[in-house]
């Protein structure tokens, strides 16, 4: 149990990180929309692959301003200096492919067909709500299903893992665990 009396999802480092246990309370699990904000959550998922979620939460803001706050249009005009610029830049996660995903996602959402949103194709992707007594999956059918379709559109870096954490982060699943206070979807009140 944290300082403040609640009982949260037992994350490695969430009891006693004030930025963590903000992050879990206000944001993660809370539905988003808007496709700026999608791709941001789906490019920062992308660039956690493979490291812990706080150190890519720390490094959320330094994030947004390299990558111009996650404006599809904006990354989508990325070129090689905009490149250079992101691997010399020692406040984000430097990696060559994440950074190259990244730009090429912002191309293919803003090369979305007419009536198309990334915003739709999570919804189609959406699973059935999981029974509260069942472990949280890493990656679920419909993940793999949601990684194949935006593949299929040119995105990049998007396996059902990283996926999966995105219907995580966004709210299309609540993973809250079961005694966690957030774990019903609501506020106690």
């Amino acid at each position: 149990m944290s300082t403040d009396g609640k009982i949260r999802c037992g994350w490695p480092g969430l009891e006693n990180d004030e930025l963590y246990q903000r992050y879990h309370d206000e944001e993660w699990g809370r539905p988003v929309t808007g496709e700026a904000e999608l791709f941001e959550r789906l490019s920062l998922e992308a660039f956690q692959s493979g490291l812990s979620w706080i150190t890519i939460l720390r490094k959320r803001e330094s994030f947004r301003a390299a990558f111009s706050n996650f404006e599809p249009a904006a990354v989508a005009e990325f070129g090689p200096a905009d490149f250079d610029r992101l691997m010399a830049d020692a406040s984000i996660v430097r990696n060559r492919l994440k950074i190259n995903a990244t730009i090429a996602n912002a191309k293919a959402l803003l090369a979305l067909p007419e009536g198309t949103t990334l915003a739709s194709i999570i919804a189609e992707h959406a699973p059935a709500p999981r029974a509260a007594d069942e472990p949280v999956p890493a990656q679920t059918v419909e993940s793999k299903a949601l990684a194949k379709a935006l593949k299929k559109r040119g995105f990049a870096f998007v396996g059902p893992t990283t996926a999966y954490a995105m219907m995580q982060a966004i709210g299309v699943v609540n993973d809250h665990q079961s005694e966690c206070w957030l774990a019903g979807g609501t506020e106690p009140q």
